[in-house]
């Protein structure tokens, strides 16, 4: 499968394991939202703390037992989730009520279980996944609060949101996306759906609500001071390795005027990754959701 917006795997690390847990007991679905600020990404790594490492510390302090848990998408380090998506096989009997709030109990407060809930033991955060929403936030105002400093990518100069907009359109479809793929070729394909897009300029923002709930209108003026936020936010089927913020570099390359909102749809077309933008900073990329079959989420 394919790598999402996310770090790879380690070189002694197994391939993730496609088995159903048909050997245990349940399976159980976890919602995730975390600052990725501290983290070396969500994968276990050799060299620093991750999310995956603290979660399945705290399945084991709460069960007993030492479970592999699998996510939907394996951010990099910096980058945060809204709703990430995860899951562990168990033969622990512990109500399902006490499960969010068991493990919470045993995480750190930057790592908070949204929600858990027995589903079918056929699911799997990463393969079962049928779509990706992801969110990135750039700051271009003058002055840019030192709250937001490991929230946003902070552009030095005034982009078009507007151009940025139109740019984006063009991104809308099925493509080959390998332009925007760091490592090429993977083990799989390079084709992607991107079946919505949207590029926002907005006067302040809460990384917990969507831009789409705020009453600005798609695009605007770039030299609006009382307006310092652009959020560019895409849900597809999936997302290759560096994808959305290859996007969003290229994206900002338009902003800036460098190009024509109409040479994205020349980049896609080159399948070149030197004609595409910079990699954007991970600090300014958001998780947001994961979309399942709704048959897999009940507990069969």
């Amino acid at each position: 499968m394919p790598h999402d917006d996310t770090t790879l795997p380690n070189a002694s690390e197994a391939p993730i394991s496609r088995e159903r847990f048909g050997w245990a007991r349940r399976n159980i679905m976890l919602t995730i939202a975390y600052d990725g600020t501290n983290y070396h990404g969500w994968q276990v790594q050799p060299n620093g703390l991750s999310v995956q490492e603290c979660v399945e510390n705290a399945v084991e302090q709460l069960t007993g037992e030492r479970q592999r848990v699998y996510c939907a998408g394996r951010t990099d380090a910096g980058v945060h989730a809204l709703g990430q998506v995860a899951n562990f096989p168990t033969n622990s009997t512990i109500p399902l009520a006490n499960i969010r709030r068991g493990l919470q109990s045993f995480l750190p407060q930057d790592i908070v279980i949204v929600s858990a809930q027995d589903v079918s033991k056929s699911f799997h955060a990463t393969y079962s996944a049928i779509h990706k929403r992801y969110r990135y936030v750039i700051h271009d105002g003058d002055v840019c609060p030192p709250f937001l400093k490991h929230y946003v990518h902070r552009a030095q100069t005034p982009l078009d949101a507007k151009r940025m907009a139109e740019a984006a359109d063009f991104l809308l479809g099925t493509h080959d996306f390998r332009c925007f793929e760091k490592h090429f070729p993977n083990k799989s394909t390079s084709v992607r759906t991107i079946m919505d897009v949207s590029v926002k300029r907005l006067p302040c923002w809460l990384p917990w609500t969507s831009p789409h709930d705020w009453a600005p209108t798609q695009g605007g003026r770039h030299d609006q001071p009382e307006m310092p936020l652009i959020v560019f936010e895409v849900m597809a089927d999936g997302f290759l390795y560096n994808m959305v913020r290859a996007i969003v570099g290229t994206l900002m390359e338009i902003g800036l005027g460098k190009q024509p909102p109409a040479s994205l749809s020349e980049v896609i077309r080159s399948l070149d990754r030197t004609q595409a933008g910079m990699t954007a900073m991970p600090n300014g990329l958001y998780l947001v959701s994961v979309e399942y079959p709704e048959a897999l989420l009940r507990n069969l």
